[in-house]
């Protein structure tokens, strides 16, 4: 039994059964459903619904005309609708006044859905952006993300911020490391020798490029030897990067073997370490945005999550893409980072947070029953006996 769409149509019922229920779901839009035909349907009683508010009949029930009308505009978006799936829907409904329930079901599934979706989008970024060397599509689509989960944090009533995951939750959602290109280890390894044949070129590259940001641990390890050499203003050769790497104990730990060591200080020594660098960095930035691609994917795609922790542990995961990012744009004139931000740009409004969170639970104030309907009932062969009339009266009473 998939609970989300009986959410689906558990919400769609309630509507069916009391048109003004959609004063009390008008956080909830037709492309949070999953279904086609549910998103259609939708639509169609929000358009209904505005253009002539439906008004019950002087026995409380609700006008053959409201489910009448709605199938028919839903059927002129999307196939295959009939009046018994109506039924279905109305069937679906326990109780209608408890709409802002069942479309907060529809929204959390349509949160997760849409987060994981542009996960998998940014993930394909990336690899095609790693093949050509780009980071322009990659960074796009992670502000588009970001955006996106800023403005599912205001619908679901909470702040946008970033939230790390619990300790003993942390590692389920780690990235695994993907192997290393051929072309990045050799621009790595190119760089390495430049620095150590040009001790002066150091001081190119020191302030924003980090250890991290080579995809090839040994020669990130490598890279943080020369740069505390370079910080302790001590002399860089072969002689004394090598004296480094074996008293941080790089070699007998095998961090580093001798084959890659020799492949450093047996390279070109000529080049520019600030281009080299910068290639180094743009491939971290790509490698950094498709493991937080993948992390967040890992987060959207566990149902347990709570779309509250889900939004914030996204965002944890794209600080550090934040953070490799923010050095690249120092290497050249890059515009400053924020300011193509995707997403809606008015400032937070904690009123509207709070608006948007009782509205999926407050209870509307109970309203007097209405008599019995003696209409008789319309058989469906789908749906039980006694929950099958278009004039069906609405609950009242849990």
């Amino acid at each position: 039994m998939d609970a989300l769409l009986k959410g689906e149509q558990a919400v769609l019922g309630a509507v069916l059964l009391d048109p003004a229920q959609l004063d009390r779901l008008s956080w909830l839009t037709p492309a949070d459903f999953y279904r086609p035909a549910h998103q259609a349907l939708f639509a169609a009683m929000r358009t209904i619904n505005a253009k002539e508010r439906p008004t019950r009949e002087a026995d409380g029930t609700v006008p053959m005309s409201w489910l009448t009308g709605t199938v028919t505009e839903a059927g002129h978006h999307v196939r295959g609708l009939s009046a018994s799936y109506a039924h279905t829907l109305i069937a679906a409904c326990p109780r209608p006044k408890n709409a802002p329930v069942y479309g907060r079901m529809v929204l959390e599934g349509a949160i997760h859905r849409t987060v994981t979706e542009h996960a998998v989008r940014l993930e394909h970024v990336a690899r095609v952006d790693a093949e050509q060397q780009q980071v322009d599509g990659v960074l796009h689509h992670a502000d588009v993300l970001a955006g996106v989960l800023g403005d599912l944090a205001r619908r679901w009533g909470t702040e946008p911020r970033p939230l790390a995951p619990a300790p003993t939750a942390a590692g389920l959602a780690q990235a695994t490391p993907s192997p290393v290109a051929p072309a990045q280890a050799e621009d790595e390894q190119f760089l390495l020798a430049v620095l150590v044949s040009q001790p002066a070129a150091m001081a190119e590259v020191y302030d924003w490029l980090r250890p991290g940001d080579f995809a090839e641990p040994g020669n990130g390890q490598v890279y943080r030897c020369l740069g505390a050499l370079h910080h302790r203003g001590e002399p860089i050769d072969e002689v004394t990067a090598l004296w480094e790497i074996q008293r941080r104990g790089l070699l007998t730990n095998g961090t580093l073997s001798h084959e890659q060591l020799d492949s450093v200080f047996g390279g070109p020594g000529a080049g520019s370490a600030e281009w080299l660098g910068d290639r180094v960095i743009r491939s971290s930035v790509v490698r950094t945005a498709a493991g937080a691609a993948s992390t967040i994917r890992s987060l959207a795609e566990n149902e347990a999550m709570a779309p509250g922790r889900l939004i914030g542990q996204a965002l944890h995961a794209l600080g550090p893409l934040d953070e490799v990012r923010a050095r690249w744009r120092t290497t050249s004139a890059h515009p400053s980072p924020g300011t193509d931000r995707a997403g809606p740009a008015e400032p937070s409004d904690p009123a509207a947070r709070v608006h948007a969170a009782l509205a999926r639970s407050s209870p509307r104030p109970a309203t007097a029953k209405a008599a019995p309907s003696t209409a008789p009932l319309a058989r469906s062969g789908t749906a039980p006996h006694r929950r099958t009339s278009p004039s069906f009266h609405p609950r009242s009473t849990p």
